[in-house]
Parts: structure tokens; sequence; C-alpha cells
């Protein structure tokens, strides 16, 4: 396989969000919002840590897995930052194993009715396998939880 068919290996998923397009921008790129929604459907939460730096050339660092000694990395740079309409960075993950991975993300958000349309499209996998267990497992865990905590969020005190 060469560099460009890595490249070619992307994953495209959307959801509708019960929000607007600012209040799901700011869930997904603010850090005490995402230590909410990184753990709201866990029954014991683990190690989530969360540091953002939220302008073109900034970063996003975060660190989360059940324990210290199973603990994922994931960092990624701000390309392109145009609130609350799309985001675009370079991700580097390292899994507890030492396997690494650096892929680009394009996260969109769309007004749509009563709620807003977020796509993600994700690019230059290693291989098949590798994205189609971030389509059902990655992807698939954090828009159910940036779900549950915008429902959350949207109800009266």
């Amino acid at each position: 396989m060469t560099p460009n068919d890595t490249e070619s290996i992307q994953l495209r998923t959307t959801r509708i969000l019960p929000a607007t397009p600012e209040e799901v921008f700011d869930a997904y790129t603010d850090a005490e919002k995402q230590k909410i929604w990184f753990s709201i459907l866990d029954e014991e939460p683990g190690i989530v840590e969360i540091e953002v730096d939220l302008r073109v050339g900034g970063r996003q660092t975060t660190v989360w897995g059940p324990d210290p000694d199973h603990l994922f990395r994931e960092t990624q740079t701000f390309l392109e930052i145009d609130r609350p309409h799309r985001l675009l960075t370079e991700s580097t993950g390292s899994s507890p194993d030492g396997t690494t991975m650096t892929t680009t993300i394009e996260v969109t958000f769309d007004k749509h009715e009563g709620g807003t349309l977020l796509t993600v499209v994700q690019s230059g996998f290693p291989a098949p396998e590798v994205r189609d267990f971030f389509v059902k497992e990655v992807w698939s865990g954090a828009l159910d939880r940036i779900e549950a905590y915008l429902r959350r969020a949207g109800q009266p005190s």
C-alpha cells in the first residue's frame, strides 16, 4: 500500500444532535464540557484529562482510559477553525500498547431542523479494518456521549 492509498482510506459519519451549531461546537471543543460528556455513559468513569488551546496552530490533548496502566492519548492540532461551522485537525493518537496513528479530521456543524447535523470525515487510516473500528466503536461512542450530554444540558432544571 502506498501513502496515497492510506490517504484514501477514510470514514464519513453523521449524526443529528439536539442543539444549535454553536452549542454542539462548544460541547465538542470546550475542555470542561468534554470532561463531562466523555464519561457520561460510564458506570465507573476512568481517567480523563483534557487540555484545549482552541486557535489555529493550537492543540487539544486528551488522555483517557480505565486506569493508569491502560491510557490512550490523542493530540489534535487545529489547522482550521470556523466557529461554529467547521474544524479541521491533524490527530495523532497512541494506544496503551504503543501503537500510533496520525489522521486528518474534518468536522462540520450544519443547522438542521431543530438541531445540528454533525458530519465527521476522517482520513489517513492505515487499513480498512482500523477505519471500520473507528466507525463502529470510536465515533459511534463519542457521538452517543455528546448527544446524551446535549440532551441533559437542554433539559430544564
